[in-house]
Protein backbone atom coordinates (compact mmCIF):
# COMPACT_ATOMS: atom_id res chain seq x y z
CA UNK A 1 0.00 0.00 0.00
CA UNK A 2 1.56 3.34 -1.09
CA UNK A 3 1.15 6.65 0.67
CA UNK A 4 -1.83 7.88 -1.38
CA UNK A 5 -3.69 4.58 -0.74
CA UNK A 6 -3.36 4.77 3.02
CA UNK A 7 -6.47 5.93 4.90
CA UNK A 8 -6.13 9.52 5.99
CA UNK A 9 -7.20 11.27 9.16
CA UNK A 10 -8.10 9.86 12.56
CA UNK A 11 -9.53 6.58 11.22
CA UNK A 12 -6.37 5.98 9.27
CA UNK A 13 -4.27 6.55 12.37
CA UNK A 14 -6.42 4.05 14.31
CA UNK A 15 -5.87 1.39 11.65
CA UNK A 16 -2.13 1.91 11.27
CA UNK A 17 -0.96 2.89 14.76
CA UNK A 18 1.26 0.35 16.50
CA UNK A 19 0.36 1.87 19.86
CA UNK A 20 -3.37 1.45 19.28
CA UNK A 21 -2.82 -2.19 18.31
CA UNK A 22 -0.85 -2.82 21.50
CA UNK A 23 -3.56 -1.16 23.59
CA UNK A 24 -6.18 -3.34 21.90
CA UNK A 25 -4.16 -6.50 22.60
CA UNK A 26 -3.77 -5.49 26.25
CA UNK A 27 -7.51 -4.85 26.60
CA UNK A 28 -8.31 -8.14 24.88
CA UNK A 29 -6.08 -10.01 27.33
CA UNK A 30 -7.91 -8.34 30.23
CA UNK A 31 -11.30 -9.22 28.72
CA UNK A 32 -10.22 -12.85 28.36
CA UNK A 33 -9.72 -12.93 32.13
CA UNK A 34 -13.52 -13.22 32.41
CA UNK A 35 -13.94 -16.54 30.55
CA UNK A 36 -10.69 -17.76 32.12
CA UNK A 37 -12.14 -17.23 35.62
CA UNK A 38 -15.37 -18.94 34.51
CA UNK A 39 -13.33 -21.98 33.46
CA UNK A 40 -11.65 -21.99 36.88
CA UNK A 41 -15.13 -22.05 38.42
CA UNK A 42 -16.13 -24.92 36.14
CA UNK A 43 -13.06 -26.91 37.20
CA UNK A 44 -13.86 -26.25 40.88
CA UNK A 45 -17.46 -27.33 40.26
CA UNK A 46 -16.38 -30.61 38.68
CA UNK A 47 -13.90 -31.25 41.50
CA UNK A 48 -16.69 -30.54 43.99
CA UNK A 49 -18.91 -33.02 42.17
CA UNK A 50 -16.19 -35.64 42.53
CA UNK A 51 -16.10 -34.99 46.29
CA UNK A 52 -19.88 -35.35 46.39
CA UNK A 53 -19.69 -38.68 44.61
CA UNK A 54 -17.05 -39.91 47.09
CA UNK A 55 -19.37 -38.88 49.94
CA UNK A 56 -22.29 -40.70 48.31
CA UNK A 57 -20.20 -43.84 47.95
CA UNK A 58 -19.07 -43.46 51.57
CA UNK A 59 -22.70 -43.18 52.64
CA UNK A 60 -23.70 -46.31 50.72
CA UNK A 61 -20.56 -48.34 51.40
CA UNK A 62 -18.89 -47.02 54.58
CA UNK A 63 -17.02 -43.83 55.38
CA UNK A 64 -13.47 -43.25 56.52
CA UNK A 65 -12.78 -45.35 59.59
CA UNK A 66 -11.10 -44.26 62.81
CA UNK A 67 -10.27 -47.03 65.30
CA UNK A 68 -10.75 -45.75 68.85
CA UNK A 69 -9.99 -47.46 72.11
CA UNK A 70 -10.41 -49.62 73.98
CA UNK A 71 -10.95 -48.07 77.41
CA UNK A 72 -11.79 -49.93 80.62
CA UNK A 73 -14.74 -48.34 82.45
CA UNK A 74 -15.22 -49.15 86.15
CA UNK A 75 -18.15 -47.53 88.02
CA UNK A 76 -17.51 -46.51 91.62
CA UNK A 77 -19.62 -45.33 94.54
CA UNK A 78 -19.33 -41.73 95.62
CA UNK A 79 -21.11 -39.50 98.12
CA UNK A 80 -22.55 -36.38 96.51
CA UNK A 81 -24.26 -33.35 98.02
CA UNK A 82 -27.61 -32.30 96.57
CA UNK A 83 -29.34 -29.01 97.29
CA UNK A 84 -33.16 -28.96 97.17
CA UNK A 85 -35.34 -25.94 96.38
CA UNK A 86 -35.37 -24.89 100.02
CA UNK A 87 -31.60 -24.81 100.14
CA UNK A 88 -31.34 -27.94 102.25
CA UNK A 89 -28.21 -30.01 101.57
CA UNK A 90 -28.63 -33.78 101.40
CA UNK A 91 -25.75 -36.23 101.17
CA UNK A 92 -26.64 -39.08 98.81
CA UNK A 93 -25.04 -42.09 97.26
CA UNK A 94 -24.01 -41.58 93.62
CA UNK A 95 -22.15 -43.43 90.89
CA UNK A 96 -19.38 -42.14 88.69
CA UNK A 97 -17.02 -43.83 86.26
CA UNK A 98 -13.30 -44.52 86.42
CA UNK A 99 -11.68 -44.68 82.98
CA UNK A 100 -8.44 -46.53 82.35
CA UNK A 101 -6.53 -46.54 79.04
CA UNK A 102 -4.41 -49.54 78.00
CA UNK A 103 -0.91 -49.86 79.33
CA UNK A 104 0.14 -51.48 76.06
CA UNK A 105 -1.91 -51.26 72.88
CA UNK A 106 -1.04 -53.19 69.74
CA UNK A 107 -3.01 -52.86 66.49
CA UNK A 108 -2.42 -54.73 63.24
CA UNK A 109 -4.46 -54.06 60.10
CA UNK A 110 -4.43 -55.67 56.65
CA UNK A 111 -6.12 -53.58 53.94
CA UNK A 112 -7.43 -54.86 50.62
CA UNK A 113 -8.43 -51.98 48.38
CA UNK A 114 -10.69 -51.59 45.37
CA UNK A 115 -12.01 -48.79 43.16
CA UNK A 116 -15.71 -48.06 42.82
CA UNK A 117 -16.73 -46.29 39.60
CA UNK A 118 -19.74 -44.02 39.49
CA UNK A 119 -20.05 -42.41 36.08
CA UNK A 120 -16.72 -40.74 35.32
CA UNK A 121 -15.76 -40.48 38.99
CA UNK A 122 -13.83 -42.96 41.14
CA UNK A 123 -13.52 -43.61 44.86
CA UNK A 124 -11.09 -45.89 46.70
CA UNK A 125 -12.70 -48.34 49.14
CA UNK A 126 -11.16 -51.05 51.25
CA UNK A 127 -11.83 -54.11 53.37
CA UNK A 128 -9.68 -54.69 56.41
CA UNK A 129 -9.25 -56.92 59.40
CA UNK A 130 -8.03 -54.96 62.41
CA UNK A 131 -6.59 -57.00 65.27
CA UNK A 132 -6.46 -55.15 68.58
CA UNK A 133 -4.65 -56.51 71.65
CA UNK A 134 -2.97 -55.27 74.80
CA UNK A 135 -3.43 -55.11 78.54
CA UNK A 136 -4.70 -52.91 81.34
CA UNK A 137 -2.76 -52.43 84.55
CA UNK A 138 -3.96 -51.41 87.99
CA UNK A 139 -5.23 -47.85 88.20
CA UNK A 140 -3.56 -45.39 90.57
CA UNK A 141 -6.61 -44.90 92.78
CA UNK A 142 -4.81 -42.69 95.29
CA UNK A 143 -4.09 -40.10 92.58
CA UNK A 144 -7.85 -39.81 91.95
CA UNK A 145 -8.79 -39.82 95.63
CA UNK A 146 -10.44 -43.25 95.43
CA UNK A 147 -10.22 -46.41 97.49
CA UNK A 148 -10.53 -50.04 96.27
CA UNK A 149 -13.78 -50.63 98.16
CA UNK A 150 -15.51 -47.90 96.09
CA UNK A 151 -15.03 -49.80 92.85
CA UNK A 152 -17.99 -51.72 91.41
CA UNK A 153 -15.92 -54.39 89.64
CA UNK A 154 -18.93 -56.53 88.74
CA UNK A 155 -20.32 -53.70 86.58
CA UNK A 156 -17.18 -52.87 84.64
CA UNK A 157 -17.21 -52.42 80.87
CA UNK A 158 -14.72 -52.48 78.07
CA UNK A 159 -15.68 -49.91 75.42
CA UNK A 160 -14.23 -49.01 72.04
CA UNK A 161 -15.40 -47.24 68.91
CA UNK A 162 -15.18 -46.96 65.14
CA UNK A 163 -16.28 -43.89 63.21
CA UNK A 164 -18.81 -45.65 60.93
CA UNK A 165 -20.55 -48.68 62.41
CA UNK A 166 -22.12 -49.42 59.03
CA UNK A 167 -18.74 -50.72 57.91
CA UNK A 168 -18.67 -53.41 60.60
CA UNK A 169 -19.25 -56.79 58.92
CA UNK A 170 -19.18 -59.17 61.90
CA UNK A 171 -20.01 -58.89 65.58
CA UNK A 172 -16.74 -58.31 67.45
CA UNK A 173 -15.96 -60.91 70.10
CA UNK A 174 -13.88 -59.53 72.96
CA UNK A 175 -11.67 -61.57 75.23
CA UNK A 176 -10.67 -59.84 78.47
CA UNK A 177 -8.87 -62.01 81.00
CA UNK A 178 -10.95 -65.18 81.23
CA UNK A 179 -14.09 -63.46 79.95
CA UNK A 180 -15.32 -63.85 76.36
CA UNK A 181 -18.26 -61.70 75.28
CA UNK A 182 -19.81 -60.27 72.12
CA UNK A 183 -19.77 -56.48 71.85
CA UNK A 184 -23.03 -54.53 71.58
CA UNK A 185 -23.65 -50.90 70.55
CA UNK A 186 -23.46 -48.29 73.32
CA UNK A 187 -26.47 -46.02 72.84
CA UNK A 188 -26.71 -44.31 76.24
CA UNK A 189 -25.95 -40.61 76.69
CA UNK A 190 -22.85 -41.36 78.72
CA UNK A 191 -21.18 -43.40 75.96
CA UNK A 192 -17.47 -42.73 75.91
CA UNK A 193 -17.35 -42.80 72.09
CA UNK A 194 -19.92 -41.29 69.73
CA UNK A 195 -20.07 -44.55 67.72
CA UNK A 196 -19.21 -46.94 70.51
CA UNK A 197 -19.33 -50.64 71.22
CA UNK A 198 -19.05 -52.24 74.64
CA UNK A 199 -18.97 -55.51 76.54
CA UNK A 200 -19.95 -55.99 80.16
CA UNK A 201 -17.22 -57.42 82.39
CA UNK A 202 -17.49 -58.92 85.86
CA UNK A 203 -13.96 -58.34 87.13
CA UNK A 204 -14.45 -59.61 90.68
CA UNK A 205 -12.62 -62.80 89.87
CA UNK A 206 -10.13 -61.25 87.45
CA UNK A 207 -6.64 -59.93 88.06
CA UNK A 208 -7.09 -56.20 87.45
CA UNK A 209 -3.38 -55.61 88.11
CA UNK A 210 -2.76 -57.08 84.65
CA UNK A 211 -5.84 -57.63 82.48
CA UNK A 212 -5.06 -58.74 78.89
CA UNK A 213 -7.59 -58.17 76.12
CA UNK A 214 -7.97 -58.88 72.41
CA UNK A 215 -10.58 -58.59 69.66
CA UNK A 216 -10.82 -58.30 65.87
CA UNK A 217 -12.77 -55.89 63.67
CA UNK A 218 -13.86 -56.87 60.16
CA UNK A 219 -14.44 -53.51 58.50
CA UNK A 220 -15.09 -51.80 55.21
CA UNK A 221 -14.33 -48.15 54.61
CA UNK A 222 -13.60 -45.44 52.07
CA UNK A 223 -10.39 -43.55 51.44
CA UNK A 224 -8.87 -43.49 54.92
CA UNK A 225 -8.06 -45.75 57.87
CA UNK A 226 -6.94 -43.96 61.05
CA UNK A 227 -6.23 -44.72 64.70
CA UNK A 228 -6.56 -42.88 67.99
CA UNK A 229 -3.54 -42.90 70.28
CA UNK A 230 -4.64 -44.05 73.72
CA UNK A 231 -2.14 -46.55 75.09
CA UNK A 232 0.77 -45.79 77.34
CA UNK A 233 2.62 -47.52 74.53
CA UNK A 234 0.83 -47.67 71.17
CA UNK A 235 2.12 -49.89 68.35
CA UNK A 236 0.28 -49.84 65.03
CA UNK A 237 1.17 -51.79 61.90
CA UNK A 238 -0.75 -51.44 58.64
CA UNK A 239 -0.23 -53.55 55.52
CA UNK A 240 -2.06 -52.71 52.31
CA UNK A 241 -2.11 -53.44 48.59
CA UNK A 242 -2.63 -49.82 47.49
CA UNK A 243 0.50 -48.52 45.68
CA UNK A 244 0.07 -44.80 46.41
CA UNK A 245 -0.75 -44.26 50.10
CA UNK A 246 -0.52 -40.96 51.94
CA UNK A 247 0.31 -40.93 55.65
CA UNK A 248 -1.58 -38.24 57.52
CA UNK A 249 -2.27 -37.09 61.03
CA UNK A 250 -0.14 -35.86 63.87
CA UNK A 251 2.28 -38.79 63.66
CA UNK A 252 4.11 -40.11 60.62
CA UNK A 253 5.22 -43.76 60.53
CA UNK A 254 8.48 -44.68 62.20
CA UNK A 255 9.12 -46.97 59.24
CA UNK A 256 7.46 -47.44 55.89
CA UNK A 257 7.89 -49.40 52.70
CA UNK A 258 6.04 -48.56 49.48
CA UNK A 259 6.26 -50.31 46.12
CA UNK A 260 3.99 -51.20 43.22
CA UNK A 261 2.57 -54.13 45.21
CA UNK A 262 1.44 -52.04 48.18
CA UNK A 263 2.77 -50.62 51.40
CA UNK A 264 3.73 -51.45 54.96
CA UNK A 265 3.90 -48.87 57.75
CA UNK A 266 4.63 -49.01 61.48
CA UNK A 267 4.01 -46.45 64.22
CA UNK A 268 5.25 -46.63 67.82
CA UNK A 269 4.17 -43.89 70.23
CA UNK A 270 4.69 -43.33 73.91
CA UNK A 271 2.45 -41.75 76.50
CA UNK A 272 4.66 -38.65 76.68
CA UNK A 273 3.50 -37.34 73.30
CA UNK A 274 -0.17 -38.22 73.84
CA UNK A 275 -3.02 -35.82 74.48
CA UNK A 276 -5.29 -38.03 76.62
CA UNK A 277 -4.57 -39.11 80.22
CA UNK A 278 -4.00 -42.73 81.15
CA UNK A 279 -6.74 -42.61 83.76
CA UNK A 280 -9.43 -40.14 84.73
CA UNK A 281 -12.80 -40.04 86.41
CA UNK A 282 -16.09 -38.18 86.21
CA UNK A 283 -15.69 -36.69 82.71
CA UNK A 284 -17.65 -39.01 80.42
CA UNK A 285 -17.16 -37.00 77.20
CA UNK A 286 -13.39 -36.51 77.37
CA UNK A 287 -12.60 -38.65 74.31
CA UNK A 288 -15.29 -36.95 72.22
CA UNK A 289 -13.40 -33.66 72.25
CA UNK A 290 -12.92 -32.99 68.52
CA UNK A 291 -9.84 -30.80 68.76
CA UNK A 292 -8.08 -33.28 71.06
CA UNK A 293 -9.01 -36.16 68.80
CA UNK A 294 -7.46 -34.41 65.81
CA UNK A 295 -4.20 -34.12 67.75
CA UNK A 296 -4.22 -37.85 68.55
CA UNK A 297 -5.35 -39.33 65.20
CA UNK A 298 -2.95 -40.76 62.64
CA UNK A 299 -3.24 -43.20 59.78
CA UNK A 300 -3.16 -43.78 56.04
CA UNK A 301 -5.13 -42.37 53.11
CA UNK A 302 -5.61 -44.36 49.92
CA UNK A 303 -5.32 -41.59 47.37
CA UNK A 304 -5.93 -41.98 43.65
CA UNK A 305 -2.54 -41.75 41.89
CA UNK A 306 -3.41 -38.61 39.89
CA UNK A 307 -5.65 -35.74 40.85
CA UNK A 308 -6.85 -34.66 37.40
CA UNK A 309 -8.68 -31.60 38.69
CA UNK A 310 -5.72 -30.32 40.66
CA UNK A 311 -3.45 -30.54 37.62
CA UNK A 312 -6.06 -28.94 35.37
CA UNK A 313 -6.45 -26.11 37.88
CA UNK A 314 -2.69 -25.55 37.97
CA UNK A 315 -2.60 -25.51 34.17
CA UNK A 316 -5.43 -22.96 33.93
CA UNK A 317 -3.46 -20.58 36.15
CA UNK A 318 -1.14 -20.02 33.18
CA UNK A 319 -3.97 -19.32 30.70
CA UNK A 320 -3.51 -15.57 30.47
CA UNK A 321 0.28 -15.91 30.28
CA UNK A 322 0.00 -18.25 27.27
CA UNK A 323 -2.56 -15.99 25.58
CA UNK A 324 -0.39 -12.93 26.16
CA UNK A 325 2.77 -14.59 24.84
CA UNK A 326 0.87 -15.88 21.79
CA UNK A 327 -0.52 -12.44 21.02
CA UNK A 328 2.92 -10.86 21.39
CA UNK A 329 4.46 -13.48 19.09
CA UNK A 330 1.74 -12.90 16.50
CA UNK A 331 2.10 -9.13 16.82
CA UNK A 332 5.88 -9.29 16.28
CA UNK A 333 5.33 -11.60 13.29
CA UNK A 334 2.88 -9.05 11.94
CA UNK A 335 5.40 -6.20 12.28
CA UNK A 336 8.45 -8.10 11.06
CA UNK A 337 6.68 -9.50 7.97
CA UNK A 338 4.71 -6.24 7.49
CA UNK A 339 1.46 -8.17 7.06
CA UNK A 340 -1.51 -6.91 9.03
CA UNK A 341 -3.67 -9.25 11.09
CA UNK A 342 -7.15 -7.91 11.76
CA UNK A 343 -8.19 -7.31 15.37
CA UNK A 344 -11.12 -9.70 15.00
CA UNK A 345 -8.67 -12.48 14.19
CA UNK A 346 -6.92 -11.84 17.51
CA UNK A 347 -10.29 -12.32 19.22
CA UNK A 348 -10.82 -15.67 17.45
CA UNK A 349 -7.34 -16.88 18.37
CA UNK A 350 -7.89 -15.83 22.01
CA UNK A 351 -11.22 -17.69 22.06
CA UNK A 352 -9.56 -20.84 20.70
CA UNK A 353 -6.88 -20.69 23.39
CA UNK A 354 -9.48 -20.30 26.16
CA UNK A 355 -11.55 -23.19 24.82
CA UNK A 356 -8.35 -25.23 25.09
CA UNK A 357 -8.92 -25.50 28.86
CA UNK A 358 -12.47 -26.78 28.42
CA UNK A 359 -11.08 -29.45 26.10
CA UNK A 360 -8.42 -30.29 28.69
CA UNK A 361 -10.98 -30.59 31.49
CA UNK A 362 -13.48 -32.71 29.57
CA UNK A 363 -10.88 -35.09 28.12
CA UNK A 364 -8.99 -35.44 31.43
CA UNK A 365 -12.15 -36.82 33.03
CA UNK A 366 -12.23 -39.55 30.40
CA UNK A 367 -8.64 -40.43 29.47
CA UNK A 368 -6.48 -38.87 32.20
CA UNK A 369 -4.57 -35.60 32.38
CA UNK A 370 -1.48 -36.50 30.34
CA UNK A 371 -3.34 -37.77 27.28
CA UNK A 372 -5.91 -35.00 27.60
CA UNK A 373 -3.12 -32.41 27.63
CA UNK A 374 -1.67 -33.94 24.47
CA UNK A 375 -5.05 -34.00 22.68
CA UNK A 376 -5.98 -30.44 23.66
CA UNK A 377 -2.53 -29.05 22.83
CA UNK A 378 -2.27 -30.73 19.42
CA UNK A 379 -5.81 -29.69 18.49
CA UNK A 380 -5.28 -26.08 19.54
CA UNK A 381 -1.86 -25.72 17.91
CA UNK A 382 -3.20 -27.25 14.66
CA UNK A 383 -6.26 -24.97 14.65
CA UNK A 384 -4.36 -21.75 15.39
CA UNK A 385 -1.51 -22.62 13.00
CA UNK A 386 -3.89 -23.41 10.14
CA UNK A 387 -5.76 -20.16 10.78
CA UNK A 388 -2.53 -18.09 10.80
CA UNK A 389 -1.28 -19.82 7.65
CA UNK A 390 -4.46 -18.76 5.86
CA UNK A 391 -4.07 -15.21 7.15
CA UNK A 392 -0.39 -14.72 6.33
CA UNK A 393 -0.38 -16.87 3.19
CA UNK A 394 2.98 -18.20 4.33
CA UNK A 395 3.43 -21.78 5.49
CA UNK A 396 6.94 -21.15 6.80
CA UNK A 397 5.78 -18.37 9.09
CA UNK A 398 2.85 -20.55 10.25
CA UNK A 399 5.22 -23.45 10.98
CA UNK A 400 7.44 -21.14 13.01
CA UNK A 401 4.41 -19.95 14.96
CA UNK A 402 3.35 -23.58 15.54
CA UNK A 403 6.79 -24.28 16.98
CA UNK A 404 6.54 -21.26 19.29
CA UNK A 405 3.09 -22.25 20.53
CA UNK A 406 4.20 -25.86 21.03
CA UNK A 407 7.15 -24.68 23.11
CA UNK A 408 4.72 -22.71 25.31
CA UNK A 409 2.54 -25.77 25.95
CA UNK A 410 5.51 -28.05 26.58
CA UNK A 411 6.87 -25.47 29.01
CA UNK A 412 3.59 -25.41 30.96
CA UNK A 413 3.43 -29.23 31.03
CA UNK A 414 6.95 -29.43 32.46
CA UNK A 415 6.07 -26.84 35.11
CA UNK A 416 2.99 -28.85 36.12
CA UNK A 417 5.07 -32.01 36.60
CA UNK A 418 7.65 -30.29 38.76
CA UNK A 419 7.17 -29.66 42.46
CA UNK A 420 10.27 -28.37 44.24
CA UNK A 421 11.84 -26.74 41.16
CA UNK A 422 8.69 -25.38 39.49
CA UNK A 423 9.27 -21.77 40.54
CA UNK A 424 12.96 -21.75 39.54
CA UNK A 425 12.39 -23.38 36.14
CA UNK A 426 9.42 -21.10 35.45
CA UNK A 427 11.34 -17.94 36.30
CA UNK A 428 14.32 -18.98 34.13
CA UNK A 429 12.03 -19.78 31.19
CA UNK A 430 10.23 -16.45 31.49
CA UNK A 431 13.57 -14.66 31.60
CA UNK A 432 14.61 -16.40 28.36
CA UNK A 433 11.28 -15.50 26.73
CA UNK A 434 11.69 -11.83 27.63
CA UNK A 435 15.25 -11.90 26.25
CA UNK A 436 14.03 -13.37 22.95
CA UNK A 437 11.26 -10.77 22.68
CA UNK A 438 13.78 -8.01 23.34
CA UNK A 439 16.03 -9.37 20.57
CA UNK A 440 13.29 -9.48 17.94
CA UNK A 441 11.77 -6.13 18.92
CA UNK A 442 15.01 -4.11 18.76
CA UNK A 443 14.73 -3.25 15.04
CA UNK A 444 11.04 -2.40 15.07
CA UNK A 445 10.09 1.24 14.57
CA UNK A 446 7.58 1.70 17.35
CA UNK A 447 6.92 5.34 16.48
CA UNK A 448 5.58 4.77 12.97
CA UNK A 449 1.87 5.20 12.27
Amino acid sequence: MNEEEKPAGFMGWLKESVTVKLVFIGMLVLVLLIPSSMIDSLIAERAGRQDEVVKEISYNFAGSQVIKGPVLVIPYNVRVNEVDKDGKITNKQGVQNLYVSPDALTIKADEHSDIIHRGIFDAVVYKTTVKVAGNFTKANLAALGLTPDQLMLDKAKLTFGISDLKGLKTNPVVKAGNIIATATPAFNNQALFADGLQVNLNLKNENIDNLPFSYSLDLTGTDELSFLQLGKTTDVEVNGDWPSPSFDGRFLPDSRKIDDKGFKAHWRMLYYNGVFPQQWSGVDSLLNNVSRQQDAIFGVKLRLPVDEYQKTTRTSKYAILIVLLTFISLFLTELIRKQKVHSFNYILIGAAMIIYYILLLSFSEQIGFTYAYLVASVATVALVTTFIASLLKNKRAAALFAGILSIFYVFIFVIIQLEDFALMVGSIALFIIIAVLMYFSRKINWDRN
